[in-house]
């Protein structure tokens, strides 16, 4: 890990639109640097899940974090993580060259796609190639994919990543720490993916904790 607090996050188009909000408040609030692509087939997730509007050419942070940008906005200004947006076909970008330095990468959702991209070393888009480059500098990659039913395809996909360095996520809630609602549903992702990326955060109860 370095100590720089960047963190890239991208978004694809898988279902769980949510996740990737809660996840961007949650880093920002703690400190950490955001460097954000999204793609196009993400804004439809968005649309559809989130019933949220996302113009990927004059992108708002308010507009994708829509009611977590209040409980940012509570947060000091001088404990707050920067935020930036990238196009998705911006190859200038920071995160397309090893050289840029971060303290690692989530995909969140990650998009059967996608995850077929990355295994096959394709760089299509900025989300591919960002990845592709937290492999080769063996940083760390988080990949959140949300599909179900698994084909042998995709299984043999995700064992090739990992054994390339990355982490696979799935976005598959515990109950083990007495959900009552769909936020502690989602919290109890967002903190796994937290935990990989060395952030720290409150959001839910663990095992074996009393508090």
């Amino acid at each position: 890990m370095t100590d720089t607090k960047k963190i890239v996050v991208a978004v694809s188009g898988a279902s769980g639109a949510a996740y990737s909000r809660r996840l961007v408040g949650v880093l920002l609030a703690a400190g950490r640097d955001v460097h954000l692509t999204m793609s196009h087939a993400a804004v439809q997730v968005f649309a559809q899940e989130l019933k949220t509007a996302i113009d990927l050419n004059a992108f708002r942070l308010e507009d994708f974090l829509g009611p977590e940008f209040e409980n940012l906005d509570a947060v000091p200004a001088t404990e707050r993580g920067e935020f930036r947006y990238y196009e998705q076909r911006n190859f200038n970008a920071g995160m397309a060259s090893g050289s840029f330095k971060t303290d690692g990468m989530v995909i969140c959702p990650c998009s059967m796609g996608t995850l077929g991209s990355l295994a096959n070393g394709l760089s299509a888009n900025l989300i591919h190639r960002a990845a592709d480059v937290h492999l080769k500098e063996r940083r760390k990659l988080v990949l959140v994919p949300r599909e179900t039913p698994l084909s042998s395809i995709q299984l043999e996909n995700m064992k090739r990543l990992v054994d390339a360095g990355a982490v696979v996520l799935p976005a598959m809630p515990g109950f083990y720490h007495d959900p009552t609602s769909i936020d502690d549903l989602i919290n109890f992702v967002v903190v796994r993916i937290c935990d990989h990326l060395g952030v720290e955060t409150d959001l839910m109860k663990r095992w074996g904790s009393d508090d």
